[in-house]
């Protein structure tokens, strides 16, 4: 069973997730919040595997929320869950430190998928607004790193760029293993390698990377 905590703080739709992401499906939903000042307890109390994060709530919102969360040592990632039209708010989710986003509103199959693909490790990224996205995340100042130039694929092996190109679309380190014929210790050493390299925060800096760099168009 994958453990799910859901926050959203409407009740209407927090019914409706808890009828896609039931048992008979291979969820188990640990935990609920109406507001994302509750999450972090919610976590410690719960344990979850993902944390499933509307991004707007009158009080703690979404953004605010996760980063709150990614401050705690080996907290669950976070898959955000939003409406089409808020990509502002998506962005700051991203450099928040989720894993990635999907709209309310998917058919339910896409939903169970994109919890299922986060809790393993993975990222996911709704198509429908992808694009948009990752337009406004690379307009925003970047955070202060490194001196020197901006690194480019100049600085990966090959493998590595085989690696980052499977980070682009969205596959767990498992994932990632089995395609490549290693183990996900060689897997999680080269994604280490990627992220010094690179100067990446996160995964989902990673997949950022990705795209802007073509990997995920090459790789189909």
């Amino acid at each position: 069973m994958i453990r799910v905590l859901l926050v959203d703080d409407q009740e209407l739709v927090r019914t409706g997730l808890r009828g896609i992401l039931r048992a008979a499906f291979g969820f188990e939903v640990v935990g609920e919040c109406a507001d994302g000042g509750e999450v972090a307890t919610a976590v410690e109390a719960t344990a979850p595997d993902v944390v499933l994060m509307d991004v707007r709530m009158p009080f703690t919102d979404g953004v605010q929320a996760t980063v709150q969360l990614k401050r705690r040592e080996g907290s669950p990632p976070v898959l955000a869950l939003t409406t089409f039209d808020d990509d502002q708010a998506l962005a700051g989710m991203l450099r928040a430190g989720a894993s990635g986003f999907v709209l309310k509103g998917v058919p339910a199959e896409d939903l169970q998928r994109a919890v299922r693909t986060v809790a393993e490790g993975g990222s996911w990224l709704d198509p429908a607004v992808t694009g948009r996205v990752l337009a406004t995340y690379r307009s925003a100042p970047a955070a202060a790193g490194p001196a020197g130039p901006d690194p480019d694929l100049d600085a990966l092996t090959g493998r590595e760029i085989e690696v980052l190109a499977l980070i682009g679309r969205g596959k767990t380190n498992g994932e990632i293993a089995a395609e490549l014929f290693v183990s996900e210790g060689t897997v999680k050493t080269h994604i280490n390698h990627v992220f010094t390299k690179l100067r990446l925060r996160d995964r989902a800096a990673a997949v950022v990377f990705a795209f802007d760099h073509g990997l995920v168009r090459r790789s189909g």
